[in-house]
């Protein structure tokens, strides 16, 4: 095969009838371009809420609802499943609240009030603590606040604060305070109620505290603590990701303890991902075979035009299959003609959308197509444009030189 001569006299002939070839870039490109920018919103837009999904950590958080007893085999076996991301324990809900001073304020007088705050258990890979704080975790002495609470106590990160304990022995009313510095305060979006995020070893050694037991590393007195394992009757639980609410969800319901999620949100944006894949497979569909019938059709008329060309080279020595191929390069230079122009029209229509809807860094645009998806559309397209082709162009090698001139 002479491939290279063949080629060479393909595109001369495919510059001769321009006008003929230009129709048919034209043709692919009006095809082609609003199919890309329709598979671009659709992919921008669900890519963007799945991002904003996987952004908020209260999309993948699972609430106990009411209380149990939990163990630390529990807590085990839960850090033991792929589908966990995070898990940490969480003491009694009344028990779990400490009142904050400024360091250095003092009782009585115009001394302010403590601020009462929640505390919730955090650690080392605390999903929401990183989406909104970064790379911080409370370590020994540590809190997060919450920026209600920071606006009340009148701090910010760095910033020193005592942390008061109070329990109620019969009439008589005993606290018992700890040195604490605020390691960061989080946004108002975050969490809108007054909380401190400490390690759990404060709020543990603040729920026995308050049960009249003593703490002696912190030089907190009460009765001495009884040995044996403790038993929490919450937990904060995230997902590693989006697909394991729904298997965590179920696992938690083998137990029989019923959490609350956010699974209703998650599954709209699939029901919307499967959706719109259907939609846009049709139109694509429709459009492919519309492309095959075009193609074919348009490429029978061509060889019926070039007969007396095609039997010509024939005669002259060329084979059965370098005939063959001239339609087919003919084929795929109308093909990479057509994609150029229509990935063209697509990246001019695409970043006047992205101008007109900016979504910022963090999300992305809002229509944009990936390299692999880039890619996957030209092989798409060629695969098409050689299947609608190879028909017409293997008729091509049943021509008879004779036949052909005779009839000319």
């Amino acid at each position: 095969m002479r491939l290279s001569i063949i080629g060479g006299m393909a595109l001369r002939d495919y510059w001769h009838e321009r006008a003929l070839s230009l129709c048919a870039v034209l043709a692919l490109a009006t095809v082609l371009a609003p199919l890309l920018i329709l598979f671009g919103v659709r992919n921008g837009v669900i890519s963007n809420l799945q991002k904003r999904l996987l952004q908020d950590p209260r999309n993948l958080e699972l609430v106990p609802v009411g209380s149990g007893k939990y163990g630390e085999a529990f807590f085990a076996e839960l850090r033991n499943r792929p589908d966990t991301g995070y898990v940490i324990p969480q003491t009694r809900a009344i028990a779990a609240t400490i009142g904050l001073l400024r360091a250095g304020a003092k009782e009585g007088g115009l001394a302010p009030n403590p601020v009462n705050v929640s505390l919730i258990p955090s650690g080392e890979g605390d999903p929401l603590i990183a989406r909104f704080a970064g790379d911080v975790k409370p370590g020994d002495g540590d809190m997060i606040l919450t920026a209600s609470a920071a606006e009340k106590l009148g701090v910010k990160a760095g910033d020193e604060l005592t942390g008061r304990v109070t329990r109620a022995r019969g009439i008589v009313r005993e606290h018992a305070d700890a040195n604490l510095r605020v390691r960061a305060v989080l946004p108002l979006s975050a969490l809108q109620k007054d909380a401190a995020f400490v390690p759990l070893r404060l709020a543990e050694d603040a729920e026995t505290y308050r049960d009249g037991m003593a703490v002696p590393e912190r030089g907190w007195p009460g009765a001495e603590r009884a040995a044996g394992e403790r038993v929490y009757p919450s937990f904060r639980l995230y997902a590693a990701e989006l697909d394991g609410v729904a298997s965590l969800r179920d696992f938690l319901a083998s137990r029989h303890i019923e959490t609350y999620t956010r699974a209703e949100e998650i599954e709209n944006v699939r029901m919307l991902d499967r959706s719109t894949s259907l939609v846009f497979g049709l139109i694509c569909l429709a459009a492919g075979i519309g492309f095959l019938a075009s193609t074919a059709s348009n490429l029978v008329a061509a060889i019926r035009r070039k007969r007396r060309v095609l039997g010509i080279l024939r005669l002259i020595g060329f084979s059965g299959a370098d005939i063959v191929c001239f339609p087919l390069a003919q084929t795929l230079f109308t093909s990479v003609f057509g994609m150029a122009l229509a990935f063209g029209l697509y990246a001019a229509i695409a970043g006047v959308i992205n101008a007109l809807f900016p979504l910022g860094a963090e999300l992305g645009a809002v229509c944009r197509l990936s390299w692999a998806q880039i890619a996957g559309t030209v092989g798409v397209v060629l695969a098409l444009s050689l299947l609608a082709a190879l028909p017409p162009s293997l008729s091509c090698s049943r021509l008879s030189p004779s036949e052909v001139i005779r009839n000319e």
